[in-house]
């Protein structure tokens, strides 16, 4: 029997090509995909790996045989094939392994407008489609094949994000943005012309073996080069794309990271601005200034799992008008509850340059406490270790403990999450505290537990 487990992760397909998965089987995904979501037309996009463009194709021919009209988008980010899957209203796969190594690629898949496909709302049918398929064969093509056609949709793509970010009237910045050799090199140029932006593009070459830098921002040693170069030349902030450019990253003036989380406040302030009273998604890692930011600028936060279509599905049932994740994941009700790197560093842009102070003094208001950052450990037996920091943990006064997604311990003056990743053997441990020393100390305790 066909085991899928490896490579079908809670909200996406990933793994390893072609050791993992490969062209024929990604035309049992296209297929199975078209039978799951009843598909009659679909869109499709990849990045820039060299595996992708050969995945794709076979995605739609699959997608074809099961009758569905296919439409390639070619090269796009992430929020492009998004934007493609709500303003078309069709369902649509993206080809991408986002920030991990070249040798990977994976399947981000969604419904119409947009909607997720997560292991609760399709994709577990749609591996048990695969899996039997590939165990007792594809099922005949359809007596009438759907079309294949080609669209370039990146010119209305930055159209739409500017119809929602007025940039026309900022100061005029100095931006310099690392691409990563991932997809920001395709949209950053257009969404980017004729705005008073000074853009210092590093590593645009779209080239899916990476070969300055891993396109992972959120890892330290990936944006050395983009902190450096801001110094350097006196730029206003700088922005790292990941790969796919779902994700922006934001160093200040200064050449210093800012919080994802004092983003996610950052732009939640300007949301609620618009839509008063808003519900505001934040995922359960991020700062205790989020939900604070959002209740002083009289909206309603929400805490919920981390991952995207967990987000989506509860921004979706709130009405939300935001969503922000710690990983610098950020979701608009605007953009059909998906996420958009592109969309938030609009924002970032449009607050720095509608007033005269640099990026540090703006969002200063914004980062409040002290954080370690995401701590990743290498963990054969994961459950093992949560049981540990459980029983470490619980019955200690003034302590609460919370399973919403891994483990969050909180006090009054500090809290931690510990959960496993969904794509490696990671525990990864997140706190936050009111002041350095607490937050150190608390970093330190568990991962004593955490390393054994």
């Amino acid at each position: 029997m066909t085991d899928l487990s490896q490579i079908v992760k809670a909200y996406d397909v990933r793994g390893v090509v072609p050791a993992q998965w490969d062209e024929p089987l990604a035309e049992l995904f296209g297929a199975a995909f078209v039978e799951i979501t009843a598909a009659d037309a679909i869109v499709i996009g990849h990045d820039m790996r060299p595996s992708s463009p050969g995945l794709s194709d076979a995605f739609a021919r699959g997608a074809a045989a099961r009758g569905a009209d296919v439409t390639q988008i070619g090269l796009c980010s992430t929020d492009e094939l998004y934007f493609a899957s709500g303003s078309l209203g069709l369902p649509g796969a993206m080809f991408t392994a986002s920030h991990n190594p070249a040798q990977y690629n994976g399947i981000k898949m969604c419904r119409a407008g947009a909607a997720p496909v997560g292991q609760d709302t399709g994709l577990a049918d749609i591996r048990a489609l695969v899996e039997r398929w590939s165990d007792e064969g594809a099922p005949e093509p359809v007596a009438a094949s759907g079309a294949v056609t080609r669209r370039d949709v990146l010119g209305d793509y930055a159209a739409h994000l500017r119809g929602l970010v007025d940039l026309s009237g900022i100061r005029p910045l100095k931006v310099v943005v690392d691409a990563g050799n991932g997809m920001g090199g395709h949209t950053v140029p257009t969404v980017f012309t004729g705005l008073p932006l000074e853009l210092d593009a590093m590593y645009f070459e779209l080239d899916g073996s990476f070969p300055n830098h891993e396109a992972n921002p959120l890892d330290p040693k990936n944006i050395v080069d983009l902190q450096a170069r801001v110094r350097e030349t006196g730029a206003d902030l700088g922005l790292a794309f990941d790969g796919d450019a779902d994700r922006c990253f934001v160093v200040d003036e200064n050449g210093d990271p800012v919080s994802p989380s004092a983003i996610t406040a950052l732009v939640a302030a300007r949301e609620l601005a618009k839509h008063p009273g808003g519900t505001v998604i934040h995922n359960l890692i991020t700062s205790w200034s989020v939900p604070e930011v959002v209740r002083e600028n009289g909206g309603e936060p929400v805490r919920t799992r981390v991952g995207h279509s967990f987000i989506k599905e509860e921004m979706a049932t709130t009405g939300a008008i935001f969503g922000g994740e710690h990983s610098a994941h950020y979701y608009f009700r605007d953009f059909w509850n998906a996420d958009t790197g592109m969309l938030a560093a609009m924002h970032v842009l449009a607050a720095l340059g509608g007033q005269q102070g640099p990026l540090s003094q703006l969002v200063a208001q914004y980062d409040r406490y002290a954080a370690s950052g995401e701590i990743n450990s290498t963990v054969d037996d994961q459950t093992g270790r949560l049981a540990a920091i459980k029983t470490a943990y619980q019955g200690r006064d003034g302590v609460t403990l919370d399973e919403l997604d891994g483990l969050t311990v909180s006090a009054d003056n500090w809290w931690f999450n510990v959960r496993a990743s969904n794509t490696e053997p990671l525990l990864r441990l997140n706190v936050e505290a009111r002041d350095t020393a607490t937050a150190d100390r608390i970093r330190d305790e568990a991962l004593a537990i955490i390393r054994g």
